[in-house]
């Protein structure tokens, strides 16, 4: 924070540039409504000639407001759930709130209760749960935390869940290699617990049934790379002239075990994958894939859970929260998909 006169900017200093009483000052400090937007205008570009910064925890004292969200997750070494925790970080900022953290082992249901309550103790106003699993679902429905909850990563399998529509991407792969002519379609999926796991193994499943195709294999794999890659030599068995990665990272391994094998990609064998992981851009080839749009996710996660506390201040209670529509997919296509070969 700038210094003037070998002390920290304060409250004062910027009534003083701006001319108006510290009282103006901690009202737009603190959002009050009743504060002419030219007033407020000038206060604020006082605190960025100064340097201003404000203090979240002095505010807290004043308003009783922590202006603090939390994020419960587990996994979060995955690239979604750590994607998403990271987008949530920047779109809180953003919104003038911090964020706090808390981890746990969705294997553990006193895990997951925990977590909650830690965030309750720091006096969150409201909670963001990157919860991959349909156990970590469960244990959020025994719980009663007085604050508005937002899942993240629930795949459409929870009221309160911001999602994306892994179901339509799921679709947007399938169609892509059906366009291209492929009837032996594969899926290699991800782990049977996982929720968006399970939606786009039903896309899947939706678009090949659309077109009159069934699957030539379905195999479970665990969303790391080496599955992918141990999975090859099943695909190839079962005649598969394309396959459908339930993310990218096992899509990569599957390509590197193809290129080991000497099957050439995509003329014997197209491969699509999902997330669209930076890696995905510089594989060889580069790997097709559906894009999810982590940053609009955060966003929306974000506001709906600040809308959710502000209706709870206006009524004392928490209010049923309204969450947005599941934001749409894109396909991103690249060079792994091409016609089958001929037979």
């Amino acid at each position: 924070m700038t210094e003037i006169n070998g002390r920290a900017v304060g409250v004062r200093d910027v009534a003083a540039l701006a001319g108006v009483s510290r009282q103006t000052v901690s009202r737009v400090l603190n959002e009050h409504p009743d504060v002419a937007e030219p007033t407020r205008e000038r206060v604020l570009q006082a605190m960025g000639e100064l340097g201003y910064r404000m203090n979240n925890a002095a505010r807290a004292l004043g308003t009783r407001r922590s202006r603090t969200l939390g994020v419960l997750a587990s996994d979060a070494l995955q690239f979604g759930p750590s994607r998403s925790i990271a987008a949530i970080e920047a779109s809180a900022r953003a919104a003038g709130y911090w964020v706090s953290a808390a981890f746990a082992d969705a294997d553990d249901a006193a895990s997951v209760s925990s977590a909650v309550d830690h965030l309750v103790a720091q006096g969150v106003e409201g909670i963001l749960v990157v919860a991959p699993h349909a156990r970590t679902l469960r244990v959020l429905e025994t719980v009663t935390a007085g604050v508005p909850i937002v899942t993240l990563h629930s795949a459409g399998h929870d009221a309160r869940g911001v999602g994306v529509d892994q179901v339509a991407g799921a679709r947007l792969a399938v169609g892509v290699l059906a366009d291209a002519g492929h009837t032996r379609i594969a899926h290699l999926a991800g782990p049977a617990d996982w929720l968006e796991a399970e939606s786009r193994a039903e896309g899947f499943a939706a678009e090949l049934a659309v077109r009159g195709l069934v699957p030539a294999l379905t195999i479970a794999g665990d969303w790391t790379a080496r599955a992918g890659y141990e999975a090859a030599p099943a695909l190839r068995a079962a005649g598969a002239t394309a396959v459908f990665a339930a993310n990218d990272q096992m899509a990569l391994g599957l390509l590197g075990a193809l290129h080991a094998a000497g099957v050439a990609v995509p003329g014997e064998m197209s491969v699509v994958g999902f997330d669209d992981v930076p890696e995905a851009a510089f594989a060889w080839p580069r790997l097709t894939t559906v894009r999810q749009d982590f940053d609009e996710l955060a966003r929306r996660a974000v506001a709906a859970v600040i809308a959710g506390d502000a209706a709870a201040s206006a009524s004392a209670i928490v209010p049923e929260l309204v969450v947005p529509e599941l934001v749409v997919p894109e396909l991103v296509v690249r060079d792994s998909v091409a016609a089958p070969p001929l037979r």
